[in-house]
């Protein structure tokens, strides 16, 4: 996934004041507390509502952080979600950038920690 940006490190820093070492922890935090479990467990389930509810979270962490292709799929999942479907290939498309994005914020945070 060549030219893709998994987290926009300098918007994120720049978030917190330019603070490198608080950017690393807060990533860690959401590293090692943020998961997709939800937003799968409520779409085996058909629960579309509450998809959309995990998915829009996830959109506002991925948000915040600058985490921008995180912040995209999860736009397009909870999209998809609040009209009652949700493409397969979509929430696989998810589920690969959320472990990319995990791997690259933990390039970020060994930078910084």
């Amino acid at each position: 996934m060549a030219g893709i940006v998994y987290i926009n490190e300098e918007e994120g820093k720049k978030r917190l004041m330019d603070n490198s070492r608080l950017y690393a922890k807060i990533l860690a935090k959401f590293a090692a507390g943020t998961n997709l479990d939800d937003i799968l467990a409520f779409c085996a389930g058909r629960d579309w509502e509450k998809a959309a509810a995990a998915a829009h979270a996830v959109k506002g962490i991925a948000a915040n952080l600058s985490l921008t292709e995180l912040y995209n799929q999860s736009l397009d999942v909870e999209t998809q979600l609040k009209g009652g479907a949700l493409e397969p290939a979509s929430l696989e498309n998810l589920k690969a950038c959320f472990a990319e994005t995990l791997t690259q914020a933990e390039k970020v945070i060994a930078k910084y920690a």
